[in-house]
């Protein structure tokens, strides 16, 4: 099933290239605060599957290109996500920048992703406007937790997956902390609805691809994770307990790059689907601390 908020908090599943509003079926609130509708939604959707298969059936449709798709879970626990985590995307950067430490993320770990860097299909991602430093797109998937938990074992972490989405990670290239560096506002587009684990069996061979106005710079599979899926979650609930909703980002494959405005982003995930989201450039988020040289 492919699950989608939209229009100010309205929860739909997409079948095709339509929407079925499904928010008073599963009492959501529209434009409510916080925006939780689809965080109940995944926490109840054992006992609500069956009910909105049957209902999307008969029930009225739209087409997609009518609604406005947001990003699919707006106020998650938390965003959690694995830096290093492709062997070429660590040389490339040693080679490049030299601003990666040794460590990949089986030893390095993950950090923590501010929420209000979450954004959606249709909004676009806005760049400060910060001199002498470039700002890079990273090609990712999202996984959304279902069950929550705290120390889950490698051989359940799978059942513990509600689904999936493309999730593009933006970042200003520099030393100073992680979390600053990827949690501006805009940063973490995320969609373009969630595909439920049952639609993505081979949760160890997703291709996936990312190009800037035409051109292709980044194409892995989850394949050519260092940390993969299981161990994500074995890694991340032997620290704290995971809850429905919770986003893990899988880390980016090689040929990250600078994005400017005016750019065309396009996302592409096998069997999850896809993103085409706008640069734009804007005159804030300036301050002292990126004056320093890079290097």
């Amino acid at each position: 099933m492919k699950l989608a908020s939209f229009n100010g908090g309205h929860i739909g599943v997409v079948v095709g290239d339509e929407i079925v509003d499904v928010t008073a079926h599963v009492n959501a609130t529209p434009d409510a605060w916080p925006p939780v509708g689809m965080l109940h939604v995944i926490d109840r959707f054992p006992s609500l599957k069956a009910r909105l298969e049957d209902f999307v059936q008969t029930a009225p449709r739209k087409p997609l290109a009518e609604v406005r798709l947001e990003t699919p879970v707006a106020w998650p626990n938390k965003v959690i996500a694995f830096p290093a985590n492709y062997h070429a995307h660590i040389e490339e950067m040693k080679q490049g920048t030299g601003l990666i430490s040794p460590f990949k993320a089986d030893g390095q770990g993950f950090f923590l992703k501010a929420n209000s860097s979450l954004s959606g299909p249709a909004d676009p991602i806005v760049l400060p406007r910060i001199a002498n430093r470039q700002i890079h797109h990273e090609c990712e998937l999202a996984i959304f937790i279902g069950k929550g938990g705290r120390d889950i074992a490698r051989e359940d972490a799978l059942g513990h997956v509600f689904g999936y989405a493309c999730l593009i990670d933006v970042v200003v290239r520099g030393k100073e902390e992680r979390v600053m560096r990827k949690s501006y506002d805009t940063f973490c587009p995320v969609g373009p609805y969630i595909v439920t684990a049952d639609e993505v069996p081979a949760y160890d061979s997703i291709d996936l691809k990312l190009s800037v106005n035409g051109e292709v710079r980044q194409q892995a599979s989850t394949r050519d994770l260092i940390v993969d899926i299981p161990e994500m979650i074995r890694m991340a609930s032997a620290v704290m307990t995971l809850y429905p909703g919770d986003i893990i980002a899988t880390g980016t494959p090689a040929g990250v790059g600078p994005i400017v405005g005016g750019d065309k982003v396009v996302i592409e995930i096998a069997r999850v689907g896809s993103m085409a989201i706008d640069v734009v450039q804007s005159e804030g988020g300036a301050h002292p601390v990126w004056d320093k040289p890079v290097n």
